[in-house]
Protein backbone atom coordinates (compact mmCIF):
# COMPACT_ATOMS: atom_id res chain seq x y z
CA UNK A 1 0.00 0.00 0.00
CA UNK A 2 1.06 3.53 -0.39
CA UNK A 3 2.20 5.32 2.58
CA UNK A 4 1.99 8.97 0.96
CA UNK A 5 0.43 10.60 4.03
CA UNK A 6 2.28 8.27 6.83
CA UNK A 7 2.61 6.89 9.11
CA UNK A 8 4.45 10.17 10.62
CA UNK A 9 5.22 13.41 8.76
CA UNK A 10 7.45 13.87 5.73
CA UNK A 11 9.89 16.42 7.62
CA UNK A 12 10.14 17.45 10.94
CA UNK A 13 9.02 21.31 10.33
CA UNK A 14 5.95 19.89 8.82
CA UNK A 15 5.08 17.59 12.11
CA UNK A 16 5.89 21.25 13.97
CA UNK A 17 3.20 23.05 11.72
CA UNK A 18 0.73 20.25 10.72
CA UNK A 19 0.34 18.02 13.36
CA UNK A 20 -2.55 17.93 15.29
CA UNK A 21 -2.47 18.93 19.34
CA UNK A 22 -1.38 16.24 21.76
CA UNK A 23 -5.06 14.97 23.43
CA UNK A 24 -3.83 12.07 25.21
CA UNK A 25 -0.51 11.09 27.12
CA UNK A 26 0.68 7.23 27.12
CA UNK A 27 3.04 6.84 30.59
CA UNK A 28 5.29 4.47 32.00
CA UNK A 29 4.58 3.93 35.85
CA UNK A 30 6.57 2.06 38.04
CA UNK A 31 4.23 0.48 41.25
CA UNK A 32 6.63 1.09 43.77
CA UNK A 33 4.61 -1.54 45.98
CA UNK A 34 4.65 -4.78 44.37
CA UNK A 35 2.61 -6.85 46.89
CA UNK A 36 -0.90 -8.34 46.57
CA UNK A 37 -0.24 -8.95 42.74
CA UNK A 38 0.18 -4.83 41.88
CA UNK A 39 2.26 -4.48 38.88
CA UNK A 40 3.78 -1.53 36.43
CA UNK A 41 1.54 0.03 34.01
CA UNK A 42 1.04 2.23 31.29
CA UNK A 43 -1.54 5.16 31.96
CA UNK A 44 -3.51 6.81 29.57
CA UNK A 45 -3.64 10.37 30.67
CA UNK A 46 -6.53 13.01 29.12
CA UNK A 47 -4.62 15.70 28.01
CA UNK A 48 -7.69 17.89 25.80
CA UNK A 49 -8.67 21.06 27.71
CA UNK A 50 -12.04 20.51 26.23
CA UNK A 51 -12.39 17.30 27.90
CA UNK A 52 -14.39 16.69 31.11
CA UNK A 53 -11.67 14.07 32.24
CA UNK A 54 -8.67 16.68 31.54
CA UNK A 55 -6.18 15.98 33.28
CA UNK A 56 -6.93 12.42 34.92
CA UNK A 57 -5.70 9.21 34.19
CA UNK A 58 -8.70 7.35 32.20
CA UNK A 59 -7.31 4.10 31.76
CA UNK A 60 -4.84 1.72 33.19
CA UNK A 61 -3.37 -1.19 31.34
CA UNK A 62 -1.39 -3.23 33.87
CA UNK A 63 1.37 -5.72 32.87
CA UNK A 64 0.37 -8.18 35.43
CA UNK A 65 3.73 -9.26 35.85
CA UNK A 66 5.94 -8.47 38.92
CA UNK A 67 9.14 -6.61 38.72
CA UNK A 68 9.07 -4.87 35.34
CA UNK A 69 10.35 -1.00 36.02
CA UNK A 70 8.54 0.27 32.75
CA UNK A 71 10.89 2.94 31.90
CA UNK A 72 11.03 4.07 28.09
CA UNK A 73 8.66 2.89 25.47
CA UNK A 74 8.75 3.79 21.38
CA UNK A 75 6.68 3.62 18.23
CA UNK A 76 6.53 0.57 15.96
CA UNK A 77 6.88 2.32 13.12
CA UNK A 78 7.68 6.36 12.84
CA UNK A 79 8.44 9.27 10.49
CA UNK A 80 11.74 7.21 8.74
CA UNK A 81 9.07 4.94 7.27
CA UNK A 82 6.72 8.22 5.89
CA UNK A 83 5.91 7.56 2.28
CA UNK A 84 7.00 4.11 2.13
CA UNK A 85 5.30 1.52 0.12
CA UNK A 86 3.98 -1.50 3.23
CA UNK A 87 5.27 0.52 5.64
CA UNK A 88 2.28 -0.38 7.95
CA UNK A 89 1.08 2.14 10.39
CA UNK A 90 1.73 3.70 13.72
CA UNK A 91 -0.27 1.78 16.40
CA UNK A 92 1.90 -0.06 18.80
CA UNK A 93 4.06 1.05 21.62
CA UNK A 94 7.05 -1.18 22.52
CA UNK A 95 7.69 -1.11 26.35
CA UNK A 96 11.04 -2.91 27.27
CA UNK A 97 11.42 -3.61 30.98
CA UNK A 98 14.18 -2.13 32.81
CA UNK A 99 14.62 -5.00 34.83
CA UNK A 100 12.32 -8.18 34.24
CA UNK A 101 14.21 -8.26 30.55
CA UNK A 102 10.58 -8.72 29.14
CA UNK A 103 8.91 -6.54 26.07
CA UNK A 104 5.24 -5.24 26.20
CA UNK A 105 3.69 -4.85 22.77
CA UNK A 106 0.60 -2.13 23.80
CA UNK A 107 -2.03 -2.00 20.63
CA UNK A 108 -2.69 1.59 20.63
CA UNK A 109 -4.51 1.34 17.20
CA UNK A 110 -8.26 0.01 17.84
CA UNK A 111 -9.00 2.62 20.95
CA UNK A 112 -5.91 4.71 21.75
CA UNK A 113 -7.94 5.78 24.65
CA UNK A 114 -8.26 1.88 26.00
CA UNK A 115 -4.91 0.60 24.98
CA UNK A 116 -4.51 -3.44 25.54
CA UNK A 117 -1.70 -6.11 25.80
CA UNK A 118 -1.50 -7.46 22.48
CA UNK A 119 1.55 -9.53 23.14
CA UNK A 120 4.39 -10.34 26.05
CA UNK A 121 7.78 -10.96 24.55
CA UNK A 122 9.14 -13.36 27.69
CA UNK A 123 12.33 -12.73 28.97
CA UNK A 124 13.32 -16.11 27.97
CA UNK A 125 12.93 -15.06 24.26
CA UNK A 126 14.88 -11.95 25.03
CA UNK A 127 17.93 -14.01 27.03
CA UNK A 128 18.41 -16.02 24.00
CA UNK A 129 20.49 -13.35 22.47
CA UNK A 130 22.05 -12.47 25.91
CA UNK A 131 20.95 -8.76 26.78
CA UNK A 132 19.55 -7.49 29.76
CA UNK A 133 18.39 -3.83 31.20
CA UNK A 134 16.48 -2.66 27.64
CA UNK A 135 16.27 1.01 27.39
CA UNK A 136 15.72 2.76 24.11
CA UNK A 137 13.40 1.82 21.18
CA UNK A 138 13.75 3.15 17.84
CA UNK A 139 11.85 2.35 14.97
CA UNK A 140 13.71 1.75 12.08
CA UNK A 141 12.79 2.54 7.84
CA UNK A 142 12.05 -1.17 7.31
CA UNK A 143 9.47 -0.81 9.87
CA UNK A 144 11.27 -3.22 12.38
CA UNK A 145 12.18 -1.97 15.78
CA UNK A 146 15.48 -1.69 17.61
CA UNK A 147 15.96 -1.63 21.44
CA UNK A 148 19.34 -0.97 23.17
CA UNK A 149 20.52 -2.90 25.89
CA UNK A 150 22.93 -1.77 28.73
CA UNK A 151 24.05 -5.72 29.73
CA UNK A 152 24.50 -9.08 29.76
CA UNK A 153 23.21 -11.87 31.43
CA UNK A 154 25.31 -11.61 34.58
CA UNK A 155 24.37 -8.13 35.03
CA UNK A 156 27.99 -6.93 33.11
CA UNK A 157 28.35 -3.92 30.74
CA UNK A 158 27.49 -4.71 27.18
CA UNK A 159 26.45 -2.56 24.31
CA UNK A 160 24.07 -3.95 22.04
CA UNK A 161 20.62 -3.79 20.04
CA UNK A 162 17.98 -6.08 19.80
CA UNK A 163 15.94 -6.33 17.03
CA UNK A 164 11.98 -6.99 16.69
CA UNK A 165 10.82 -8.01 13.86
CA UNK A 166 7.43 -5.89 13.38
CA UNK A 167 5.28 -8.56 11.93
CA UNK A 168 5.90 -11.57 13.85
CA UNK A 169 6.52 -9.73 17.09
CA UNK A 170 9.62 -11.57 18.04
CA UNK A 171 13.53 -11.20 18.74
CA UNK A 172 15.29 -11.29 15.07
CA UNK A 173 18.53 -11.23 16.81
CA UNK A 174 20.78 -8.18 17.09
CA UNK A 175 22.26 -5.42 15.28
CA UNK A 176 25.73 -4.86 15.96
CA UNK A 177 28.00 -6.91 13.73
CA UNK A 178 31.65 -6.08 14.50
CA UNK A 179 33.66 -3.82 16.77
CA UNK A 180 30.77 -2.37 19.76
CA UNK A 181 31.14 0.11 22.58
CA UNK A 182 31.77 -1.13 26.37
CA UNK A 183 28.82 0.63 27.69
CA UNK A 184 25.38 1.58 26.13
CA UNK A 185 22.02 3.97 26.94
CA UNK A 186 20.66 5.78 24.32
CA UNK A 187 20.60 6.04 20.76
CA UNK A 188 19.75 8.05 17.43
CA UNK A 189 20.81 6.91 14.29
CA UNK A 190 20.83 9.49 10.95
CA UNK A 191 21.56 7.27 7.37
CA UNK A 192 22.46 10.56 5.67
CA UNK A 193 25.89 10.87 7.07
CA UNK A 194 25.93 6.75 7.91
CA UNK A 195 26.41 7.57 11.52
CA UNK A 196 24.76 5.97 15.06
CA UNK A 197 25.36 7.63 18.34
CA UNK A 198 25.22 6.19 21.66
CA UNK A 199 25.38 6.74 25.32
CA UNK A 200 26.59 5.11 28.60
CA UNK A 201 24.83 4.60 31.51
CA UNK A 202 26.96 1.70 33.49
CA UNK A 203 26.47 -1.68 34.43
CA UNK A 204 23.54 -2.86 35.29
CA UNK A 205 24.73 -4.98 38.17
CA UNK A 206 25.54 -1.74 39.83
CA UNK A 207 22.99 0.47 38.90
CA UNK A 208 20.48 -1.84 40.16
CA UNK A 209 21.18 -1.93 43.22
CA UNK A 210 21.08 1.73 44.00
CA UNK A 211 22.70 5.13 44.25
CA UNK A 212 26.13 4.97 46.57
CA UNK A 213 28.78 7.70 46.41
CA UNK A 214 31.33 5.96 45.76
CA UNK A 215 30.22 4.28 42.85
CA UNK A 216 32.01 6.78 40.69
CA UNK A 217 35.35 5.07 41.92
CA UNK A 218 34.61 1.76 40.41
CA UNK A 219 35.63 0.91 37.02
CA UNK A 220 32.04 -0.07 35.82
CA UNK A 221 29.72 2.32 37.52
CA UNK A 222 29.50 5.01 34.76
CA UNK A 223 30.36 5.71 31.60
CA UNK A 224 31.44 8.51 29.98
CA UNK A 225 32.03 8.51 26.26
CA UNK A 226 30.20 8.93 23.36
CA UNK A 227 30.17 6.41 20.53
CA UNK A 228 29.78 6.66 17.00
CA UNK A 229 28.98 3.51 14.81
CA UNK A 230 28.79 3.45 11.27
CA UNK A 231 25.35 2.46 10.48
CA UNK A 232 25.93 0.41 7.48
CA UNK A 233 28.64 -1.62 8.81
CA UNK A 234 26.79 -1.91 11.95
CA UNK A 235 30.42 -1.26 13.79
CA UNK A 236 32.05 0.99 16.38
CA UNK A 237 34.19 3.75 14.02
CA UNK A 238 35.06 6.56 17.31
CA UNK A 239 34.68 7.08 20.70
CA UNK A 240 35.12 10.30 22.20
CA UNK A 241 36.04 10.56 26.05
CA UNK A 242 33.82 13.62 27.45
CA UNK A 243 36.21 12.76 31.03
CA UNK A 244 35.61 12.36 34.21
CA UNK A 245 34.37 15.62 35.76
CA UNK A 246 31.94 17.05 33.37
CA UNK A 247 31.20 13.43 30.97
CA UNK A 248 30.53 11.37 33.41
CA UNK A 249 26.95 9.23 32.60
CA UNK A 250 25.91 10.70 29.34
CA UNK A 251 22.80 9.28 29.29
CA UNK A 252 20.02 11.15 26.44
CA UNK A 253 21.35 11.85 23.49
CA UNK A 254 19.36 13.84 20.34
CA UNK A 255 20.81 14.94 16.58
CA UNK A 256 18.77 18.05 15.38
CA UNK A 257 16.44 17.32 13.92
CA UNK A 258 16.87 18.38 10.61
CA UNK A 259 18.36 14.90 8.59
CA UNK A 260 20.85 16.69 7.07
CA UNK A 261 22.36 18.29 10.03
CA UNK A 262 25.56 16.17 11.43
CA UNK A 263 25.41 17.67 14.89
CA UNK A 264 23.82 17.37 18.02
CA UNK A 265 23.61 17.42 22.12
CA UNK A 266 23.86 14.87 24.81
CA UNK A 267 23.47 15.65 28.55
CA UNK A 268 25.55 14.55 31.30
CA UNK A 269 23.76 13.13 34.43
CA UNK A 270 26.74 12.83 36.95
CA UNK A 271 28.96 15.21 35.11
CA UNK A 272 25.84 17.86 34.79
CA UNK A 273 26.89 19.06 31.38
CA UNK A 274 25.78 19.27 27.88
CA UNK A 275 28.40 18.67 25.27
CA UNK A 276 27.54 18.87 21.43
CA UNK A 277 28.61 16.99 19.32
CA UNK A 278 29.46 17.73 15.50
CA UNK A 279 30.89 15.92 12.56
CA UNK A 280 34.50 17.57 11.09
CA UNK A 281 35.44 18.30 7.20
CA UNK A 282 37.42 14.66 7.65
CA UNK A 283 34.73 12.92 8.48
CA UNK A 284 35.47 12.14 12.24
CA UNK A 285 33.55 13.17 15.39
CA UNK A 286 33.85 16.03 17.88
CA UNK A 287 32.40 17.29 21.20
CA UNK A 288 32.68 20.57 22.62
CA UNK A 289 31.17 21.24 26.08
CA UNK A 290 28.26 24.39 25.87
CA UNK A 291 26.89 24.24 29.16
CA UNK A 292 27.47 23.27 32.54
CA UNK A 293 25.37 23.20 35.86
CA UNK A 294 27.55 24.26 38.38
CA UNK A 295 27.44 22.56 41.89
CA UNK A 296 26.07 24.34 44.57
CA UNK A 297 27.54 23.49 48.18
CA UNK A 298 25.41 22.73 50.90
CA UNK A 299 24.68 20.57 53.96
CA UNK A 300 22.40 17.91 54.93
CA UNK A 301 23.46 16.21 51.33
CA UNK A 302 25.74 13.39 51.09
CA UNK A 303 28.35 15.40 49.95
CA UNK A 304 29.60 18.78 50.14
CA UNK A 305 28.39 19.49 46.89
CA UNK A 306 24.82 19.12 45.09
CA UNK A 307 25.07 18.48 41.16
CA UNK A 308 21.96 19.52 38.75
CA UNK A 309 21.86 15.86 37.68
CA UNK A 310 20.40 16.29 34.01
CA UNK A 311 18.23 13.41 33.19
CA UNK A 312 16.96 14.09 30.39
CA UNK A 313 16.89 16.56 26.72
CA UNK A 314 14.44 17.14 24.26
CA UNK A 315 15.10 19.60 21.08
CA UNK A 316 11.93 21.50 19.45
CA UNK A 317 11.55 20.33 15.73
CA UNK A 318 12.53 23.30 14.30
CA UNK A 319 15.81 22.69 15.54
CA UNK A 320 15.96 26.21 17.70
CA UNK A 321 15.36 25.51 21.71
CA UNK A 322 16.67 22.76 24.20
CA UNK A 323 15.31 21.74 27.18
CA UNK A 324 16.77 20.16 29.88
CA UNK A 325 16.04 19.07 33.73
CA UNK A 326 17.78 18.99 36.74
CA UNK A 327 16.44 16.70 38.69
CA UNK A 328 18.20 16.92 41.95
CA UNK A 329 18.44 21.10 41.91
CA UNK A 330 14.75 21.10 40.46
CA UNK A 331 14.86 23.17 37.77
CA UNK A 332 13.91 22.86 33.64
CA UNK A 333 15.74 25.36 32.09
CA UNK A 334 15.46 26.15 28.27
CA UNK A 335 18.37 27.71 25.51
CA UNK A 336 18.15 29.06 22.36
CA UNK A 337 20.35 27.06 20.17
CA UNK A 338 20.35 29.37 16.92
CA UNK A 339 24.21 29.68 17.72
CA UNK A 340 24.96 25.80 17.79
CA UNK A 341 28.50 26.68 20.25
CA UNK A 342 26.88 28.85 22.76
CA UNK A 343 23.64 28.22 24.11
CA UNK A 344 21.49 31.08 25.55
CA UNK A 345 19.39 30.76 27.89
CA UNK A 346 16.13 32.18 27.96
CA UNK A 347 13.97 30.43 29.97
CA UNK A 348 13.78 28.75 33.70
CA UNK A 349 11.12 27.16 35.50
CA UNK A 350 11.59 25.69 39.20
CA UNK A 351 9.84 22.60 40.47
CA UNK A 352 10.60 20.76 43.78
CA UNK A 353 14.29 19.77 44.07
CA UNK A 354 16.47 18.75 47.00
CA UNK A 355 17.10 22.70 48.17
CA UNK A 356 13.43 23.82 49.20
CA UNK A 357 12.81 24.99 52.25
CA UNK A 358 11.28 22.12 54.02
CA UNK A 359 14.27 20.01 52.84
CA UNK A 360 17.11 18.75 55.16
CA UNK A 361 19.46 20.27 52.20
CA UNK A 362 20.81 23.52 53.01
CA UNK A 363 22.15 25.89 50.50
CA UNK A 364 25.69 27.28 52.15
CA UNK A 365 26.69 29.94 49.24
CA UNK A 366 23.77 31.29 47.35
CA UNK A 367 21.05 30.87 49.72
CA UNK A 368 18.71 33.10 48.01
CA UNK A 369 18.65 29.88 45.80
CA UNK A 370 16.58 27.94 48.42
CA UNK A 371 12.66 28.31 47.59
CA UNK A 372 9.51 27.34 49.14
CA UNK A 373 7.90 24.40 48.15
CA UNK A 374 5.77 24.33 45.24
CA UNK A 375 1.98 23.18 45.42
CA UNK A 376 -0.60 23.28 41.89
CA UNK A 377 -4.29 23.38 42.48
CA UNK A 378 -3.93 22.33 46.13
CA UNK A 379 -0.87 19.85 46.19
CA UNK A 380 2.52 19.73 47.24
CA UNK A 381 5.01 18.55 44.32
CA UNK A 382 6.78 15.77 45.10
CA UNK A 383 10.26 15.17 43.68
CA UNK A 384 12.06 16.73 41.00
CA UNK A 385 11.46 17.14 37.04
CA UNK A 386 12.89 14.34 35.60
CA UNK A 387 11.24 13.40 32.09
CA UNK A 388 9.85 15.69 29.93
CA UNK A 389 7.94 15.79 26.05
CA UNK A 390 7.49 18.93 24.21
CA UNK A 391 3.88 19.28 21.98
CA UNK A 392 4.57 19.39 18.54
CA UNK A 393 4.03 22.52 17.94
CA UNK A 394 6.91 23.72 20.85
CA UNK A 395 4.42 25.45 22.83
CA UNK A 396 3.87 22.72 26.01
CA UNK A 397 6.71 20.82 27.43
CA UNK A 398 5.27 18.29 29.76
CA UNK A 399 7.11 17.09 32.77
CA UNK A 400 7.08 14.13 35.08
CA UNK A 401 9.03 13.49 37.98
CA UNK A 402 10.52 9.34 38.27
CA UNK A 403 14.17 8.48 37.82
CA UNK A 404 14.36 5.09 38.66
CA UNK A 405 12.41 3.56 41.47
CA UNK A 406 15.86 2.72 43.76
CA UNK A 407 16.94 5.92 43.62
CA UNK A 408 13.51 7.39 43.30
CA UNK A 409 13.49 5.80 46.78
CA UNK A 410 17.30 7.10 47.95
CA UNK A 411 16.94 11.02 46.35
CA UNK A 412 12.96 11.45 46.72
CA UNK A 413 11.53 8.39 49.28
CA UNK A 414 8.34 10.81 49.72
CA UNK A 415 7.56 9.97 46.59
CA UNK A 416 6.91 6.37 47.45
CA UNK A 417 4.38 7.42 49.89
CA UNK A 418 2.74 10.19 47.72
CA UNK A 419 2.85 9.11 44.03
CA UNK A 420 4.75 11.43 41.29
CA UNK A 421 3.20 14.42 39.27
CA UNK A 422 3.02 15.58 35.89
CA UNK A 423 2.96 19.29 35.33
CA UNK A 424 3.01 21.33 32.46
CA UNK A 425 4.92 24.56 30.88
CA UNK A 426 3.71 27.16 28.75
CA UNK A 427 6.42 27.90 26.07
CA UNK A 428 6.96 31.43 23.94
CA UNK A 429 8.02 30.12 21.00
CA UNK A 430 8.62 33.59 19.97
CA UNK A 431 11.16 35.26 22.27
CA UNK A 432 11.12 32.01 24.11
CA UNK A 433 10.48 31.35 28.37
CA UNK A 434 8.60 29.14 30.38
CA UNK A 435 5.47 29.40 32.91
CA UNK A 436 4.23 26.99 35.00
CA UNK A 437 0.38 26.24 34.05
CA UNK A 438 -0.95 26.63 37.26
CA UNK A 439 -4.13 25.07 36.12
CA UNK A 440 -2.61 21.59 34.78
CA UNK A 441 -1.60 19.01 37.61
CA UNK A 442 -1.68 14.90 36.85
CA UNK A 443 -1.61 13.51 40.57
CA UNK A 444 -0.37 9.74 40.54
CA UNK A 445 -1.08 9.20 44.10
CA UNK A 446 -5.05 8.84 43.25
CA UNK A 447 -6.38 5.74 42.32
CA UNK A 448 -7.05 1.82 43.26
CA UNK A 449 -3.54 0.84 42.51
CA UNK A 450 -1.61 3.36 45.36
CA UNK A 451 1.07 5.78 44.44
CA UNK A 452 2.65 5.43 40.96
CA UNK A 453 6.17 6.59 39.64
CA UNK A 454 5.32 8.63 36.43
CA UNK A 455 8.71 8.06 33.91
CA UNK A 456 8.10 8.43 30.57
CA UNK A 457 5.80 9.99 28.21
CA UNK A 458 4.04 9.37 24.68
CA UNK A 459 1.45 10.84 22.30
CA UNK A 460 -0.05 8.28 19.98
CA UNK A 461 0.87 10.79 17.00
CA UNK A 462 4.95 10.79 17.64
CA UNK A 463 6.42 13.16 19.64
CA UNK A 464 10.11 14.97 19.39
CA UNK A 465 11.90 12.46 21.01
CA UNK A 466 10.48 9.19 19.37
CA UNK A 467 10.42 10.63 15.51
CA UNK A 468 13.96 10.22 13.55
CA UNK A 469 13.59 11.46 9.57
CA UNK A 470 15.80 10.43 6.55
CA UNK A 471 17.07 12.61 4.25
CA UNK A 472 15.38 13.54 0.63
CA UNK A 473 18.78 12.38 -1.50
CA UNK A 474 16.59 14.67 -3.87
Amino acid sequence: MSCDNGPGYASPLDAMTKGSREKLLYVCCVQPDQSNGKSDLLATVDVDPESPTYCQIIHRLRTGRPNDELHHSGWNICSSCHGKKGCGKRDKLILPALVSNRIFIVNTGKNPRMPYLQKVIEAPEVDKVNCTALHTTHCLADGNMMISAMGDLQGNPKSDYILVDSETLTVKGTWVQGKSARFNYDFWYQPFHDVMVSTEWGAPKIWKRGFHPDDDKLPDAYGQNLNFYSWSKRELVQTIDLGREDGMAPLEVRFLHNPKESQGYVGTAVGSAVFRFYKQEDGTWATERVIKVEPKKVSGWMGPYLGGLISDIIISLDDRFLYFPNWLQGDVRQYDITDRSNPKLTGQVFLGGKIVSDSDVKVLEDPESSREPLFIKGKKFYGGPQMMQLSLDGKRLYVSTSLFSPWDRQFYPETIKEGGRIVKLDIDTVNGGMVLDEDFLVDFSEGVDGPLLPHEMRYPGGDCTSDIWLANEN
